[in-house]
Order: structure tokens, then sequence, then C-alpha cells
């Protein structure tokens, strides 16, 4: 049976002047339109599709893949608001998005860009959106995920901790302030790691990997930046979190970090302001190896 507002992998049925005809199960045949059509698809091919309802509320399949899925949370643009019926999002369709007033948090206006929830609708087998994410996130323990594990985010609000993200669409996870060191915009996606899982299926989370994983990559990167920039970088341990996250992404600490690693191994010396890399063939006249 296919699953609406997800991908579904769906066989091709018979050809017509307007597209194919897949199988849908209990939802009988859906229309894949012609422009949506893979070249050489042949009959009893399986095609991966998403399903959801078009202008005239009948199931269609496509091809393009949309910004969020049901049961996922994303940041979506608001592009008109209907008075009778509520606001529309951008989701990458050519049907936009509808969400219910009945299902906004606060009022929503044209521009702004909302974090929204995809569910299917009970009463009316549609897909909508609401803000009110809380109830939809996944509370149940988490499964899949594991310390050290590099995960997509997008951030919900600050709290006097830190702040509240939505992990890889479907669970809530927290950015302590220790491990974020620069401000965060609601509804800026970014990439993270899981620090913790929770009992009540909360994660804790970081925008860098622990350890050697996360200060080998950043040093590596912090002499290619210095290569780049002829041996010298405005950038040191006063230079402030928002920099060091706009250039290098990454918190101050780990930079601080990195930088502690290049001078331990005299690749750079810091000019006060900022640091400069050393030859260390030229300084000691021997090949030059790293510390144990």
């Amino acid at each position: 049976m296919a699953d609406l507002g997800r991908l579904n992998q769906l066989p091709v049925l018979y050809s017509t002047p307007q597209g194919i005809y897949l199988g849908g199960g209990d939802h009988g045949e859906i229309l894949l339109p012609n422009r949506y059509v893979p070249r050489g698809t042949q009959i009893d091919d399986v095609l991966e599709v998403f399903i959801y309802r078009d202008s005239e509320d009948r199931l269609v399949a496509t091809t393009e893949r949309p910004l969020v899925m049901v049961g996922e949370s994303a940041p979506l643009r608001v592009v008109s608001v209907n008075r009778n019926v509520g606001a529309f999002l951008d989701w990458g369709l050519p049907k936009d998005l509808l969400l219910p007033f009945r299902q906004q948090a606060e009022q929503v206006f044209v521009g702004d860009t909302v974090i929204a929830h995809v569910m299917v609708d009970a009463k009316t087998d549609r897909i909508i959106a609401t803000t009110k994410i809380n109830k939809h996130l996944n509370k149940a323990q988490p499964i899949g995920f594991k310390p050290g594990q590099q995960v997509a985010l997008v951030i919900l609000g600050e709290t006097p901790l830190g702040y509240n993200a939505i992990v890889e669409g479907t669970h809530q996870g927290l950015l302590y302030h220790s491990n974020v060191g620069a401000t965060l915009e609601v509804g800026q996606k970014l990439k993270g790691f899981v620090t913790a899982i929770r009992p009540g299926g909360k994660l804790d989370l970081s925008l860098d990997a622990r350890g050697y994983q996360r200060v080998a990559p950043l040093t590596d990167q912090i002499l290619q930046a210095l290569q780049a920039k002829g041996g010298q970088l405005s950038f040191d341990d006063d230079s402030s979190p928002e920099a060091i996250r706009q250039n290098f992404d990454c918190s101050k600490k780990a930079f601080k970090q990195a930088l502690g690693a290049l001078f331990r191994q005299r690749r750079i010396r810091f000019t006060n302001p900022g640091i400069a890399a050393v030859d260390i063939r030229e300084s000691t006249g021997q090949e030059w190896r790293p510390e144990e």
C-alpha cells in the first residue's frame, strides 16, 4: 500500500498520454505525470516516488523530493495566507503545503520562516503542517542514534541551558551554551554531534566532534587557511566566537584546542594578533615529525 506523504517503491502498471500509472495497493492506481517519468521506464519497473494530493485532492506521484515529509519537522517559508483556511508553505513541490489556522501556535505572515511539522490530518486524509511542534516530536527512546554520531539539526529556540534543536527531523535535543560559543537563530540548519542519550527520548548535542576526532581535521583546516593567505591569519585565541564559527565552522573552545595542538607541534607561532605558519625544516634543519 502506498504511504501518503512519504517515499514509496511502486510498480509501473501501464502508460497513458498523461503519464504512467503506478500500483498503489489499497489506494488503487496512482498517476505519475509525464514530466516526472524517468527516461527508459518500462512496464513492471519499480520507481521510488513521493505520494501526495494534487489541487483536486487526487493522489499523485512525483519523483521530486519535498523539503520535509510526513513525520518530520523543518523550517519552511510562508508564501501566502488565505483568510478562510490558513497559510501556505513552500515545501519544494508545485502544490504548497497548508498550515491551517487551528494548527498555528501563533499567527504567521507572508515571508515568515516557521518551524513546521508535517502530518496527515486524520479527518481529511490530507497532508498538512502544524507549528505546534512539541507534541509531535518523537518522545520514545531514540533508536539508531549513538554518541559521536553526526546529525542534522534545526534550532527550535533558546533556553537558560542552551538551544533546543530538532534532530534529524524527528527527535528533540539540547545544545548547551558551553558547546555553542555563538548566537544561533530559530530555524537555523546546521550539523552537530550526539554527545549523550538521555531517558525520555532527549539527546545531548554539540556542534563539534569530540577529542582528536574534532581537533585533527580542524588543524588541517587552519593550515590550509594559512597556506591560502600567504602564511598569516588574523585569527587567534582572542578572536570572537562568532568570527570563528563563521570562518571555521567550530566553537571557540575547539579552535583554541586546535591552535594549541599546532603550537606544540611547532607548526604555528602567535603574532599577537593572529598566527603565522612556521616551517619546521627551516627552523631546525631536520625533517619534522608530529609529536607522538
